[in-house]
């Protein structure tokens, strides 16, 4: 490709990329209507950053088992700390959801979108000193590739037939089929970028990376100390000195911590008692409207999930608003079966809306050759925050139908590993994908390594190909509206509430617009934040 052409194609893709903004935005302002809040402090005049200072961020689901190996990264805790602080992607997502270059300086696509130029930046540096390559890049992605890949990332470069440096700054990606959100693809926090080994595997063990901050203590599961990188990509930041994260899984232990000044933020503040931290003069409450949702999942391959017409009985069989009511305490939006939240551009809302229908129930139990129906539910505070007290709302509501729902409560330590993808029927919360794409890949095709549904629909992984690949937005639409209908009808995926993320944070920290997509900041919280 000549410089020209390469020119002409890169405005090409921004005028793309500016149009797909702009249908996300028109998105983002209806489930801003649709929750009744605006983006995160749309009024407040913020102050100026500064640098220096210590802060202490409580996460709530860490485990002895994280690992700094980027394929296992499934945990708020390993995506914030390790995906956001420690490291960096070819691109990331902004404030306003965008895509935009983070080690990569540029990227531009061929005319048929199979053929993504990354060019990076100049002057990169690990938190050794070594140059950052383009050959750094190649064995990161190489990470996640390949038959015996088990990464969380496997689906989403499944589709990258060839990867290779043209020169140390130029990375081509050659895709089985067009892609228009390759740009988002490569943002995943999973795809950062380690330094390269002989082998061409990378040295991921040292923590070594490029991110804001460098690694000063590691205990798994307790707590991660982080110093300022001081050869940082980015002009003026980081701004803290430092940084601590801490797992700290109870909720009243984090709110204590908080109130007393141990930690300046915690993720997750206890909506039961948000009206004393609202009270406290020294506190800020954020609430954001991201991403989140939360579901009852169902595997699709067990009896009595295995038949559609017991998943359409268990639909029916919730009252969403009496749980958004009394378990969410209102901080959340009734779902209709589909985990495209709203600012995601394509979401649609599939009819019929999956309402509380105790006769529906009863109808779609009797398609199935039933009179009633007992299955077991397991949950945990872990799951989703309340989620036990909206498993036993959801016990309650489909008594009426004849359907006997069993709460297990299971440990708040180890339910990712022992009971997500391992139990038939649990609560999961999902923190989300920018993207129809990148969510359908990883969750709902038949694939997908997080398919905790184990649904398999060849018609929707025909259209998930399709999809990425059109370059029409009203075609595009049309494709991704056919898959959240199925998804809807006949997934095994019970989505409950698209939530809020509701945090709360000592007035000692300063910051700007937080971003509305993924949890703390898009994960970035302290790379963007500072001591006011």
């Amino acid at each position: 490709m000549s410089d020209n052409e390469n020119n002409t194609t890169t405005d090409r893709r921004i005028a793309v990329l500016s149009a797909s903004r702009r249908a996300f935005l028109s998105g983002a302002a209806t489930a801003a209507v649709g929750l009744a809040i605006l983006p995160s402090f749309p009024s407040m005049v913020f102050a100026e950053a500064k640098s220096g200072g210590q802060a202490r961020f409580a996460i709530n689901d860490g485990a002895q088992t994280d690992s700094l190996d980027p394929a296992t990264w499934q945990s708020s805790f390993t995506q914030v700390v390790f995906g956001g602080t420690l490291c960096n992607a070819l691109t990331e997502l902004g404030v306003d959801g965008s895509a935009e270059p983070d080690l990569a300086e540029s990227f531009s696509s061929s005319d048929d979108m199979k053929t993504w130029t990354f060019k990076l930046r100049s002057g990169l540096k690990f938190h050794d000193g070594k140059d950052v390559t383009s050959a750094d890049v190649v064995a990161s992605f190489k990470h996640h590739m390949g038959s015996e890949s088990s990464s969380a990332a496997k689906a989403i470069v499944d589709a990258i037939t060839d990867i290779k440096a043209t020169d140390d700054l130029t990375v081509v990606f050659t895709l089985a089929g067009g892609n228009a959100d390759f740009p988002y693809i490569v943002s995943d926090c999973h795809l950062a970028v380690f330094p390269a080994k002989p082998d061409g595997t990378i040295e991921w063990g040292k923590g070594i990376a490029t991110g804001p901050y460098i690694i000063d203590d590691l205990q798994p599961g307790v707590s991660v100390k982080m110093k300022k990188n001081p050869a940082y990509h980015k002009p003026g930041k980081p701004y803290f000195d430092s940084v601590e994260f801490v797992n700290i899984i109870d909720v009243a232990a984090r709110t204590n911590a908080l109130m007393t000044g141990e930690i300046h933020y915690m993720v997750d503040a206890d909506i039961k008692t948000l009206t004393l931290l609202e009270r406290n003069p020294e506190v800020e409450i954020s609430k954001v409207a991201g991403l989140r949702h939360f579901t009852f999942s169902m595997n699709t391959e067990v009896a009595p999930f295995n038949d559609p017409n017991v998943r359409q009985a268990l639909k029916y069989a919730i009252d969403r608003e009496d749980v958004v009511a009394k378990a969410f305490l209102g901080n959340a939006k009734a779902a209709n079966d589909n985990p495209i939240a709203r600012q995601i551009a394509f979401a649609t809302n599939p009819e019929p809306v999956h309402s509380y229908n105790i006769e529906k129930a009863r109808e779609y139990l009797a398609k199935a050759g039933l009179e009633s129906l007992k299955v077991d539910l397991s949950v945990a505070e872990t799951a989703f925050p309340n989620a036990i007290d909206a498993a036993l709302l959801f016990k309650e509501h489909a008594a009426k139908a004849g359907i006997e729902i069993n709460v297990v409560r299971e440990p708040d330590d180890g339910y990712w590993d022992n009971v997500w993808m391992q139990k038939p029927f649990v609560g999961v919360d999902w923190l989300g994908k920018p993207t129809c794409d990148s969510l359908f890949t990883t969750v709902y095709a038949s694939d997908g390594p997080w398919n905790d549904t184990h649904w398999k629909n060849a018609h929707f992984d025909e259209l998930l190909i399709a999809g990425r690949a059109e370059a029409d937005p009203a075609k595009r639409k049309e494709i991704y509206a056919e898959m959240q209908q199925l998804l809807h009808d006949d997934g095994g995926a019970l989505v409950i509430a698209y939530a809020l993320f509701i945090d709360a944070m000592s007035k000692k920290i300063g910051h700007g617009p937080i971003g509305n997509m993924l949890q703390c900041d898009n994960f970035r919280m302290a790379e963007r934040w500072w001591m006011a």
